[in-house]
């Protein structure tokens, strides 16, 4: 039976919170190892974000980092709020996360953006265009215009100044992107929508060449498009049920995932993956999951957050780094089940439903889990 190892980082806020509930799935999940599931987890917990800074003055330790690389996947939480807003900058809470991502060379970002039947009047849009959506924003994460030099604000006298972020790719950047999308679009609909501004920037044209040249050589089977990157926004809160998986860069990415989520409901809804480069000699890659939702430090201590984020971020890890697709699906099925039951924790309330805590959600939904494997 294998055994997977994974590192725990809760975090701040609601984030410890809402890791409980999957601390309770993955025991048990262990304790029907035997019988209904071919893998068992063995789990290490640390500190990130402002709780690290608060013990250790950094937002993570190269102790900590230490076991994430040793790790078979790291589940995250959330980290930040006010209590840290003063902090110097390179030990602010997020600079925990931004480390993590960098040192490992998580590169590939995948936001899904799934409306669930029960929520999907909770959208901005008609039901219609929403009900059943599911798509996914690939991000490029550790390239383009946040991570681009020189990034640089300077005086020119005369109350003036002058500031400067810098777009750049490289080819290999592009390539290794887009290589996760289409391997993604093989596994679900096989529609790959490549997304930039070639009309404008140059960065543009060459992620276009780059991503056509890709398919030519090795994707033909999958169905690619090319859409100029605000014309893809319009159309994704015009008719996001055509999109299958969007590959974009990190700039972009990072806006169109935002819109993406929003079509759901509820950012409290959504979880997120971050990929490596898989490894030659392992056939592993470095691997982080964490909910899109921050700390929600409002809320911290209430019991009022919505786990069900991070429970199906757990469920990504489950399929992308242990290829235990069977019970991934199944999470999202409990999910799913128990939404359809009316229960719903506070941000997503509806009228005729039951409001519940984050363990009475977190209870529910192992309670589908039961009853699935039954």
């Amino acid at each position: 039976m294998a055994t997977h190892k994974l590192l725990l980082l809760p975090g701040d806020g609601i984030g410890p919170e809402v890791m409980a509930e999957v601390k309770k799935l993955i025991a048990w999940m262990n304790s029907h190892g035997n019988d209904k599931f071919e893998s068992k987890f063995e789990t290490e917990e640390a500190l990130v974000g402002g709780c690290a800074y608060d013990a250790h003055g950094v937002a993570v330790t190269d102790e900590t980092m230490a076991k994430a690389n040793a790790a078979d996947a790291i589940i995250f939480g959330a980290v930040g709020g006010p209590k840290w807003d003063k902090v110097p900058y390179d030990v602010r809470p997020e600079a925990g996360l931004l480390r993590l991502r960098k040192d490992l060379a998580l590169f590939a970002n995948i936001r899904p953006a799934i409306c669930y039947p029960a929520l999907a009047d909770s959208s901005s849009l008609k039901r219609e265009f929403v009900d059943g959506l599911d798509i996914i924003i690939l991000r490029e994460l550790t390239g383009g215009v946040y991570f681009g030099e020189p990034k640089t604000i300077t005086d020119l006298g005369n109350g003036q100044k002058r500031a400067v972020d810098t777009q750049v790719y490289d080819t290999y950047e592009i390539e290794r992107i887009a290589r996760v999308g289409f391997e993604l679009a093989r596994k679900r609909r096989n529609k790959v929508t490549s997304m930039e501004k070639r009309n404008v920037m140059k960065t543009g044209v060459l992620w276009n060449e780059v991503v056509t040249q890709l398919h030519a050589r090795e994707f033909k089977d999958v169905a690619l498009d090319h859409v100029l990157a605000d014309a893809g926004a319009m159309q994704l809160v015009r008719n996001p049920k055509q999109f299958d998986v969007i590959v974009t860069d990190n700039l972009f990415g990072d806006v169109l995932s935002d819109v993406a989520a929003m079509l759901t409901g509820s950012l409290g809804m959504l979880p997120s993956a971050s990929l490596g480069e898989v490894d030659p000699k392992t056939k592993k890659r470095k691997a982080l999951f964490e909910p899109v939702h921050g700390s929600a430090p409002d809320i911290a201590g209430k019991g009022m957050a919505n786990p069900i984020a991070m429970i199906a971020s757990f469920g990504m890890a489950l399929r992308y780094s242990f290829n235990m697709s069977k019970e991934a699906d199944m999470i999202d099925k409990a999910i799913a089940s128990a939404l359809a039951k009316g229960l719903r924790t506070a941000d997503i309330k509806s009228e005729g439903s039951k409001v519940v805590s984050t363990s009475e959600m977190g209870a529910a939904i192992i309670a589908e889990m039961e009853r699935l494997v039954a």
